[in-house]
């Protein structure tokens, strides 16, 4: 017979099992693969798939809005449609046809300063302010930029006008969004059979599979994004978009 092994010694190897085991489980979770039983005692492996590609936004959307004020409110109305009918000239003169703008309603409202009455501040009306913005959109990308820069001297010349920065869209996500779930979906199998390789199991059918967040991000973003639901860059032309999948495979 052996000699039995001493109680250190028996703690020792115990303790190192442990650890190779929590080492394993950690390893696992990292990759983004789990291995599982299911049903009656047959295993799957759990994993995500990742896909993404370059892509660039093939429209824009711009605002840009005319202000004015007056003593009064016909008056403030009044001034503001001057305004707006020269922010109408400038526009059309970079090359926005009538089909490309979209005029909000006017607006009128009581214009308020702050003053030092004894010990305090107090809020008192100082006539009307009105405004009124026109949405711009338009294919051409370039367009947008270009009177974005002549809006600012535009402005300089003295108009009474405020502007956004442009938005960058892209008008097909849902064709985008298909491709990168087949691609993400190759990745996933491929990274199931990784998984498997050193075991005695073959990768079986597909039992379940579920669609995480859909990223639009803009080019150069960090690779480490998660935000739950997903994100829609639109600062950017040039764009990544990315999707992952979980899917679950049988083994056998």
């Amino acid at each position: 017979m052996g000699t039995p092994l001493s109680e250190e010694k028996s703690k020792t190897i115990l303790f190192a099992a442990f650890i190779l085991a929590a080492g394993f489980v950690l390893g696992t979770f990292f990759l983004g693969n789990q291995t599982k039983m299911i049903g009656s005692g047959r295993a799957a492996v759990l994993v995500k798939g990742l896909a993404e590609k370059p892509i660039k936004a093939d429209c824009a959307e711009w605002s840009i809005w005319a202000n004015a004020k007056g003593k009064t409110f016909a008056e403030a109305l009044q001034n503001l449609r001057k305004e707006k009918a020269a922010l109408d000239e400038f526009l059309e003169k970079q090359g926005f046809t009538a089909q490309a703008r979209k005029d909000s309603d006017e607006t009128v409202s009581p214009h308020y300063v702050q003053e030092e009455r004894k010990d305090r501040m107090v809020q008192v009306q100082d006539g009307y302010e009105a405004g009124q913005t026109v949405t711009l959109t338009t294919r051409d990308i370039a367009l947008i930029g270009k009177a974005r820069a002549a809006a600012l001297e535009y402005k300089a010349s003295g108009a009474d006008i405020g502007y956004d920065s442009p938005n960058y869209l892209v008008s097909n996500l849902e064709e985008i969004k298909m491709s990168l779930i087949s691609a993400a979906t190759e990745n996933a199998y491929a990274r199931a059979k990784e998984f498997i390789k050193h075991g005695d199991s073959q990768l079986g059918s597909m039992r379940s599979a579920s669609q995480g967040a859909f990223y639009i991000l803009p080019d150069g973003a960090n690779s480490d994004t998660s935000d739950y639901g997903g994100v829609y860059d639109k600062t950017t032309v040039g764009k990544i978009a990315r999707v992952v999948v979980t899917i679950e495979f049988n083994l056998k």
